[in-house]
């Protein structure tokens, strides 16, 4: 694993535990899909909630680092999850971002496709 991967995986584990606890139940890390991977998939309450983390040396540099692309691969990524996962068919469903820079507290970003 080189230096980038060290610390997007680190990124998403900063992320997970955040989620966790502020009363989210992780569903699933590293999703992968034909679309692209969805880093962390959680659910509180009736939202299944889909996560992107970007984790820079700046939060500048994570803002610069979300691309409606991205946003895009990861809506579609999630019609896979959703249509695998049919015990989640009546929940509601967000995308987020969870940045991460360094010495900064994670900034959870809600529904972000809005």
């Amino acid at each position: 694993m080189n230096r980038t991967e060290c610390k997007g995986y680190f990124g998403e584990l900063i992320a997970t535990l955040w989620l966790f606890c502020k009363g989210y139940r992780i569903l699933a890390r590293r999703f992968k899909t034909p679309y692209g991977e969805i880093d962390i998939i959680a659910k509180k309450r009736n939202i299944v909630v889909f996560v992107e983390v970007k984790a820079r040396n700046s939060m500048d540099k994570c803002f610069i680092a979300i691309t409606p692309k991205q946003l895009h691969r990861i809506q579609n990524a999630s019609e896979i999850f959703m249509s695998i996962k049919k015990q989640f068919a009546n929940c509601d469903r967000r995308y987020d971002v969870i940045l991460i820079a360094n010495a900064s507290l994670p900034m959870h970003i809600e529904n972000v496709t809005n």
